[in-house]
C-alpha cells in the first residue's frame, strides 16, 4: 500500500456521546464551542484525558485535560509551537488555559501508525517517513531553540533506576534492594558519562508508532503528525532514532532497524556514525531498563496490566542492547543479582486491571 490515509469517520461512533460540564464547559463556551457532542478517548499510559468533537467552529478538535498548572501542560504548549515553527506537524493549539490545565487542540484523526500497521499498511514507508522527520528536526539550526532542560545524567539515571525500583523487587524477591540499587546506579553513571553530555537537538522522548499519525493532506516531513512531546529535553541525536527503531510495543520486520539507520545516515552524511551508534545502543539499554520498570509500575501502581504483555520483548531488547553497547559489567551484574531476569514474566496485578 502507498502512503495514503482517510479519516476514519466511523471511529468511536459507538462510544457514548457526553456533555461536558463545570470548568470544561466554561472554557469551551469562551471559545464559542458547545459542551455537547463530545466523546472521551481511551486512556493511555499518561494521566491526561482527551475528549473529541468532530464538529466545532475550528473543525475536528480535542479537549486536552491535565492537572491545574501542571508543568507538562506548559511544556506541551511551548514545544508544540516550537515544532510548528520548525515546519513539523504538532497539533495546532486553538486555546489554552494553564491555570485550569485545559487546551483545545487540532484533532489529527485516529490514523496512528499503530492502526495503519495493524491494517496492513507499508511498514517500511511509514517508518521511513518518521526517520525523515527526525533528520529534518536534527538538521534544523533552531532545533534547540526552546527552553527545556537537558537530558543529562540526572534524568537518565532517574529513568534507569525504574528497573531497580519496580522490576528488580519482583524478578528477585529475596534480593538486597538497597545494595542492588547502589551498585546498579554506579554502573549506569559510568556507562552514561559520555552520552549524558550531549546537547545535540530537541529529543521528543516518546517517538514511536503510537504517537505518530499520517496526515495525507500535507507534504514532506509534515505528513507525519507528532503527539506526546511534552517531555522533550535537549540531548543526543540518537535517542529518538533508537526509540523508533527499537519499539517496546511491537516487533519490526527483519532488517528494518538497520535499514532505518542507513537511511538516517544517508540523510545526514556529516555524522560520525561510530559515535552515533555507541550513543544509540547505550541509550537503548537505558530506555529498555526504564520501560521494564514503567510497565511493572503501570500494573502494580495504576492497575494497567495491558503493558505486561510487552515485557518479554523489552527484556530481549535490553539484553541485545547491553551486548551491542559493550556494557559487559552491567550485564554481568544483572545476571548475578537477578538470575533469570531475561525470562521473567510478571503475573497480572492481583488487585485487578484498569482498562488501558
Amino acid at each position: 500500500m502507498g502512503l495514503h490515509a482517510q479519516r476514519n469517520s466511523q471511529e468511536g461512533l459507538h462510544d457514548p456521546m457526553i456533555t461536558l460540564s463545570g470548568q470544561n464547559a466554561a472554557f469551551l463556551a469562551n471559545m464559542g464551542v458547545k459542551a455537547e457532542g463530545w466523546r472521551q478517548l481511551p486512556a493511555d499510559a499518561s494521566s491526561r484525558r482527551y475528549y473529541r468533537n468532530s464538529e466545532t467552529p475550528f473543525g475536528p478538535a480535542l479537549l486536552m485535560v491535565t492537572g491545574a498548572d501542571a508543568p507538562e501542560f506548559k511544556a506541551y504548549v511551548q514545544i508544540g509551537r516550537h515544532l510548528e515553527n520548525l515546519g513539523l506537524s504538532a497539533p495546532q493549539i486553538y486555546a489554552e488555559d494553564a491555570s485550569l490545565g485545559l487546551a483545545l487542540i487540532e484533532d489529527f484523526s485516529d490514523q496512528t501508525y499503530t492502526k495503519l500497521l495493524n491494517d496492513g499498511w507499508d511498514e517500511a514507508a511509514l517508518y521511513e517517513l518518521a526517520i525523515d522527520v527526525l533528520a529534518t528536526l536534527h538538521e534544523h539550526p533552531k532545533a534547540t531553540g526552546v527552553v527545556v532542560p537537558f537530558y543529562d545524567m540526572e534524568p537518565l539515571i532517574k529513568e534507569a533506576n525504574l528497573l531497580s525500583e519496580w522490576f528488580a523487587p519482583e524478578a528477585q524477591r529475596d534480593a538486597n534492594l538497597v545494595t542492588f540499587g547502589a551498585q546498579y546506579e554506579a554502573l549506569w553513571r559510568d556507562a552514561l558519562s559520555d552520552v549524558a553530555a550531549r546537547q545535540d537537538t530537541l529529543v521528543l522522548r516518546d517517538f514511536h508508532v503510537d504517537n505518530l499519525i499520517l496526515l495525507n493532506d500535507r507534504s514532506g516531513a509534515a505528513c507525519c503528525g507528532l503527539l506526546d512531546f511534552q517531555d522533550g529535553l535537549i540531548g543526543s541525536f540518537a535517542y529518538d532514532v533508537m526509540s523508533l527503531a527499537q519499539d517496546a510495543r511491537r516487533d519490526l520486520s527483519d532488517g528494518l532497524e538497520s535499514h532505518l539507520l542507513q537511511r538516517y545516515f544517508n540523510l545526514r552524511p556529516e555524522l560520525d556514525q561510530k559515535s552515533f551508534l555507541q550513543d544509540f545502543y547505550i541509550l537503548a539499554a537505558q530506555r529498555h531498563a526504564k520501560v521494564a520498570g514503567i510497565f511493572l509500575r503501570l500494573s502494580r501502581r495504576d492497575g494497567k496490566d495491558t503493558y505486561l504483555r510487552h515485557i518479554p520483548r523489552v527484556l530481549r531488547l535490553l539484553d541485545r542492547a547491553l551486548h551491542a553497547a559493550g556494557l559487559d559489567e552491567l550485564k554481568e551484574f544483572l545476571d548475578t543479582s537477578l538470575p533469570g531476569w531475561r525470562d521473567f514474566k510478571p503475573a497480572p496485578n492481583p488487585k485487578g486491571t484498569i482498562n488501558s
